[in-house]
């Protein structure tokens, strides 16, 4: 159960994403038996964007849940979706046995006009986590942004947000990737300070390649400190030393969140099995 790992000293897991062919998804099974091997205490399974291969996020979650035994968390978004589309994926989800979704907006998906943007069923999150709770039985987490979401005004309107997650019934925050642990023990002691009393989980994006800080990074809204900056710069051209010198700072990263007491660690591991191996071997 997702409640008992927070009784633990320690807590690790990880989130993959569905293949956009059909014929990776072999490949993708292969990926999450050696993932399971590492024992995480859940894995977390990506929903494209408007809702789409919302049936491979189905899936693949039963596949953690069922055929591994590991718990499975299913993300969902709203952006382009009606209630009826939701209801539709919350009734797959129960046939298969998986309890617990990460309630999401979502990106405004390309083929989506400004108008329909405007005038969707779920303007927010927090519409889609009252409508969850209200209408299903699911374990319900969200996200939360140490640097503040792309749109908030400002942290503290973030975090207010943050609080209405809460209060209509998310029981767990799984935050947006970040690469100074400054930033996020400073957001922890605000949210905390705003009455968040549920466990936030510090959210690890692995930088591998200098591409990376030029679409993912930038798209989470989330600054690059020098010190990686600086590896970008040095070992961008060449790809196994960017490779190397990205999980140990990772590695890094994860060392000191668990030195100063954030013991629950999720790493966005990009369907990566062998870096994801490489980094629970130093932090263990």
């Amino acid at each position: 159960m997702f409640r008992d790992m927070f009784e633990k000293d320690h807590s690790l897991s990880f989130e993959v994403f569905p293949p956009k062919k059909e014929d990776e998804f072999e490949n993708c099974y292969n990926i999450l038996d050696e993932l399971s091997v590492l024992n995480p205490d859940f894995i977390s399974v990506t929903y494209g964007a408007g809702g789409s291969r919302s049936k491979k996020t189905v899936e693949i979650a039963s596949y953690i849940q069922n055929n591994l035994k590991i718990d499975a968390m299913a993300h969902m978004t709203c952006v382009g979706s009606t209630a009826d589309d939701i209801l539709a994926v919350t009734a797959e989800l129960s046939k298969v046995g998986v309890n617990h979704v990460l309630a999401l907006r979502g990106d405004k998906p390309r083929d989506m006009s400004d108008e329909q943007f405007e005038t969707r069923v779920f303007p927010h999150a927090t519409d889609l986590i009252q409508f969850l709770n209200k209408n299903t039985s699911l374990d319900i987490s969200a996200s939360c942004y140490p640097e503040k979401h792309p749109e908030a005004i400002s942290i503290d309107s973030d975090i207010a947000f943050m609080k209405m997650k809460q209060d209509m019934g998310a029981k767990m925050f799984i935050s947006q990737l970040f690469f100074d642990n400054a930033d996020f023990y400073r957001f922890v002691e605000r949210a905390e300070k705003a009455g968040i009393t549920v466990p936030i989980v510090a959210g690890i994006m692995p930088i591998t390649s200098a591409k990376q800080i030029g679409s993912t990074v930038t798209l989470a809204g989330s600054s690059v400190p020098k010190a990686l900056a600086d590896i970008c710069a040095k070992y961008g051209e060449s790809p196994q030393e960017m490779y190397s010198a990205g999980v140990e700072y990772a590695i890094n990263q994860i060392k000191d969140l668990q030195k100063c007491g954030m013991a629950h660690i999720h790493i966005y591991c990009m369907n990566k099995p062998k870096m994801t191996s490489e980094i629970c071997s130093a932090i263990n």
